[in-house]
């Protein structure tokens, strides 16, 4: 099955449905993808008993309303295709060829997992995937769980798990306390923000919130019983039934790099000030362009949907959107700075500690190698299921290295799907 839009965008978070929502405004045939069953993101993922937030459900029913706009769930993208292609995997319908005049790429960000002694026991995962656990319908109620790393975003976990009935044990936050505060003075100025810190925070007093300090070894027998935090000079240990430990995000560029876009230092797919990559008719918006949150992404998505429609007659309504793009970018800055890793985040583990667990490969073996690609070739470092996505982004860190560019197919695909690109018929004439 082949289909034509004039715009694609992949993602269907903050970015990527502000992107579509403007530029079907517009009149642009609009296609919207997402490996998700329901739209939203991380931020506003949707599951059992979790109904779609209010500016979700806003965006969807504009969306709806619009007859120029296709949403394509549980799609993912498997390959780019020449000329302005790509192969996707959709799971109602299979193997699909989509084309497009413009892309608007808004994959988001993935969070950084950091291995420590344990870290594959089972009971322990990132603390976005514990939130994504609990809003897809996981039971977690009576659990004592220990939310570990760095950022926001552990206070996000914190609210999650807590109205699922879970009693957490303690918030483990690497960066210090001054900065911790410093930070939370700043919010002040984002009256917003401030009263999402309240709501987050709700009854905090008396709970355990451990700054300057990172989790070093998760134990127990068959899952997580117990995780031993250094605090400081010194290790504390306490009983718990899961862990929880992401530090901060990363941007998911692998369908930029497949397209040769342009990343930047950080990681983050560079941008111009309409949205645009380096690469023609390819714009980016969202956490994949910078790490920055919710109301950048919407800010960034709108810019980019207005820019790919070729729009004219909105140009008031895109200086709003760049002006509150430069506000959300600065806030952004200021989260970066306060929860930087420090060195005893970005410490690296013993060398028995495994670094890729789809291969059961320590971080032993691959220090022995100068780069990703001989570290990678030598062991099967990164050629698991996740395909390098948990472990480059740690040997990133810790030895410095670039991953290399991902080679399509990007994830596990069924042979009827990559049949389907030789099975469309040859252009006319």
């Amino acid at each position: 099955m082949k289909q034509h839009f004039d715009i694609v965008v992949v993602g269907a978070g903050p970015a990527g449905l502000n992107a579509a929502r403007a530029a079907a405004r517009e009149g642009a045939s609009v296609a919207v993808l997402d490996d998700n069953p329901r739209a939203g993101g991380q931020i506003w993922r949707q599951g059992p008993g979790h109904a779609p937030q209010a500016p979700l459900h806003t965006l969807l029913a504009a969306l709806h309303r619009q007859g120029n706009v296709t949403l394509l769930p549980s799609t993912r993208v498997i390959a780019p295709l020449a000329p302005r292609g790509l192969l996707l995997e959709s799971a109602g319908h299979g193997g699909v060829c989509v084309t497009y005049e413009r892309l608007i790429l808004a994959t988001g960000a993935r969070e950084r997992l950091l291995p420590f002694a344990g870290w594959t026991l089972p009971g322990v995962t990132g603390a976005g995937a514990l939130q994504a656990l609990i809003k897809g319908g996981m039971p977690v109620r009576g659990e004592r769980i220990v939310i570990a790393g760095s950022g926001p975003l552990l206070l996000a976990a914190l609210a999650s798990a807590r109205a699922a009935g879970a009693h957490v044990v303690a918030v483990v936050e690497q960066a210090s306390a001054a900065k911790v505060a410093r930070f939370g003075a700043s919010l002040f100025a984002e009256p917003a923000k401030l009263w999402q810190a309240a709501r987050l925070t709700r009854g905090f007093a008396g709970l355990r919130y451990w700054t300057s300090s990172v989790v070093r070894e998760a134990q127990g027998d068959g899952r997580v019983e117990r995780v031993t935090i250094r605090r400081g000079e010194r290790d504390v240990t306490l009983d718990c039934d899961r862990v929880a430990c992401g530090y901060g995000l990363v941007p998911n560029i692998t369908l930029a790099q497949a397209l040769g876009c342009e990343i930047g230092a950080a990681g983050e797919i560079v941008v111009d000030s309409e949205q645009r990559t380096s690469i023609h008719n390819v714009l980016a918006a969202g956490e994949c362009t910078g790490i920055g949150g919710a109301e950048l992404a919407r800010a960034e998505g709108e810019i980019a949907g207005l820019v790919a429609s070729h729009t004219t007659g909105s140009r008031a309504e895109l200086h709003t959107q760049c002006t509150e793009r430069a506000r959300w970018r600065r806030f952004g800055k200021r989260v970066e700075a306060a929860f930087a890793l420090q060195d005893a985040a970005r410490a690296m583990p013993a060398d028995t500690t495994l670094l890729c667990r789809c291969e059961d490969v320590s971080i032993g073996e691959v220090r022995a190698y100068p780069n990703w690609r001989e570290a990678k070739r030598h062991t099967r470092c990164g050629m698991g299921a996740c395909q390098g996505r948990i472990c480059s982004t740690a040997a990133s860190l810790y030895f410095g290295w670039q991953a290399a560019a991902p080679r399509p197919p990007f994830s596990p695909a069924q042979i009827g799907t990559l049949m389907a690109v030789s099975a469309e018929p040859p252009p006319s004439g």
